[in-house]
């Protein structure tokens, strides 16, 4: 039967009481009851209400009033103790990741930082300096259909500490499947020279590249850092042919560099050869033409001047050829005058040494047959002369 229906006596399920009148707890009681079970965990054992004094009390044995400051500072001190456990500090080689509730909010930078405390934000710390390296190694199929060897090594890191945490379930093993598949795509398609001589560096090249692009792709958070591979190496069965086709190449090779070295050796000497063939030549046709117009330029000056006076340079062409002619044959000419008894006396020999070639002997002086009138002076003017053959004549 309910407490309140009748005939059920009005018990207060309150108190306990019956009566009538009764209503809902007082909310002094209430608190008056929970401060004396506190005071009796903490060893009080007096009962709320007046003291001795008719003051009231707590249970403690301290006025209502300090009760309640002493309880405000115990919850300040216990908020500034949890708020102070949101306090953390980023290495310079880390990065924080703040989640809220299990979500992510935000990436931090080194350095100190606060969020909210536990459990509403937590902080995990990710290394992203760190290098994680690994290797692989499997034969495989190159395009001109030929099995080969293959070792590589590849190093990463983190990039983006949220994708690496939150957008990949296993990025490492990401990272291995993908090195796997891009290995083999890239040796299937090269020949089998290629990869194991000039093309190693290359292949090392598009092998990161491609690897890069399917972590981009999938949000791993990773970069590749670096891919080392090591040299090729064909199967154990046919090794030997393999090491005397590298032998022949090598030689070759050697063969076509002393080639090369003959060629840069020949080739620019010839080239200067032909260099300075070409401008004795151009020197030569440029003297050629300058002496031609200097001859041209001559004879239209002296046919100038013939046409003006033609006796008086008739004449003076004349002697200049004669100049020109005599200077050139060492016999002497005297002018004998007729009906003359002086005695010509001429030093030949000092004229001969002085103007005449060391080989040509000098001439034999003529002797007039007509005494001489007149002997002349060594400081007597020359005489006009004559050819002697044509005197003879």
């Amino acid at each position: 039967m309910a407490w309140n229906e009748p005939g059920g006596g009005n018990q207060d399920p309150w108190s306990g009481k019956q009566g009538g009148d009764q209503g809902p707890p007082d909310l002094d009681e209430v608190v008056r009851k929970l401060q004396e079970r506190l005071g009796g965990l903490f060893g009080g054992n007096k009962p709320s209400g007046k003291d001795a004094s008719g003051h009231g009390g707590n249970g403690f044995g301290m006025p209502d009033h300090f009760s309640s400051r002493a309880l405000s500072i115990a919850l300040g001190i216990l908020m500034i103790v949890w708020l102070a456990t949101g306090i953390y500090i980023v290495e310079p080689a880390e990065r924080g990741v703040v989640m809220r509730f299990g979500r992510y909010v935000q990436t931090t930078v080194p350095g100190p930082h606060w969020h909210l405390p536990m459990p509403v934000e937590s902080v995990i710390k990710v290394n992203v300096d760190e290098i994680s390296t690994f290797s692989h190694r499997a034969a495989m199929l190159t395009q001109d259909e030929n099995i080969v060897e293959v070792e590589l090594t590849v190093q990463s890191r983190i990039q983006n500490a949220a994708d690496y945490l939150f957008q990949d379930q296993d990025p490492e093993r990401t990272l291995n499947d993908a090195t796997v598949t891009v290995l083999r795509v890239t040796i299937g398609q090269s020949k089998l020279d290629y990869v194991m001589t000039e093309g190693r560096t290359a292949v090392a090249v598009t092998i990161k590249e491609r690897i890069q692009a399917l972590m981009d792709q999938y949000r791993t958070g990773l970069i590749v850092t670096s891919v080392n591979m090591q040299p090729a190496k064909p199967p154990d069965q046919v090794k030997a042919a393999f090491d005397d086709a590298i032998k022949a190449r090598e030689d070759k090779e050697r063969l076509e560099n002393q080639a090369e070295a003959y060629s840069n050796e020949v080739l620019p000497q010839a080239r200067g050869g032909a260099a300075r063939i070409l401008a004795d030549a151009k020197a030569y046709r440029d003297r050629v033409i300058a002496e031609s117009e200097g001859e041209a330029a001559r004879f239209t000056a002296v046919l100038n001047q013939y046409l003006k006076a033609p006796e008086v340079t008739r004449q003076r062409l004349y002697l200049e050829t004669m100049e020109q002619v005599f200077s050139e044959n060492g016999k002497v000419l005297l002018d004998v005058q007729k009906n003359s008894s002086n005695l010509l006396y001429l030093p030949i020999e000092q004229l001969l040494k002085a103007h005449a070639p060391a080989v040509v002997p000098p001439p034999e002086p003529v002797v007039s047959t007509t005494p001489p009138s007149h002997v002349p002076e060594l400081n007597d003017p020359p005489q006009r002369t004559v050819d002697r053959d044509r005197r003879s004549r």
